[in-house]
C-alpha cells in the first residue's frame, strides 16, 4: 500500500516565453487553497491526502492541470468550487469528476 491514499500534484509552471502555462490561471493560489482545505478536513498525512507542487507536466494547453495518484486521473479546474468538487467527490468519495477530467 502507498504511504498516501491520494497524492495530488498541481502544475504551477510559469513559462517566460508567453506560451500557455498553469501559473497564468492562478495555479499557485488554488494549490494553496487545496492544501489548506485538505488539512482543514482532516485528510492530510499518512494514509490520507498529500497535495504537492509540480513543475511543468506538459499539458499546459489543457491547463491549469492537476493529476491525482494512484489513479493517474488528470483534471483541469477554474476556481475554488472546482477544487472543492475534486476534494469532495474524488478524494473523499472515490468518484471521478467527469466534467473536469482531461
Amino acid at each position: 500500500m502507498s504511504y498516501y491514499r491520494h497524492h495530488v500534484f498541481f502544475c504551477v509552471n510559469k513559462r517566460e516565453d508567453g506560451r500557455p502555462c498553469c501559473a497564468n490561471h492562478g495555479a499557485h493560489a488554488l494549490r494553496d487553497y487545496a492544501k489548506e482545505r485538505v488539512k482543514s478536513l482532516g485528510l492530510a498525512g499518512k494514509d490520507g491526502v498529500r497535495v504537492n507542487t509540480a513543475g511543468c507536466m506538459d499539458r499546459c494547453s489543457e491547463g491549469p492541470v492537476i493529476v491525482v495518484y494512484p489513479e493517474g486521473t488528470w483534471y483541469t479546474y477554474v476556481d475554488k468550487e472546482d477544487i472543492d468538487e475534486i476534494i469532495e467527490r474524488h478524494l473523499i468519495s472515490g468518484q471521478i469528476v467527469e466534467r473536469l477530467k482531461i
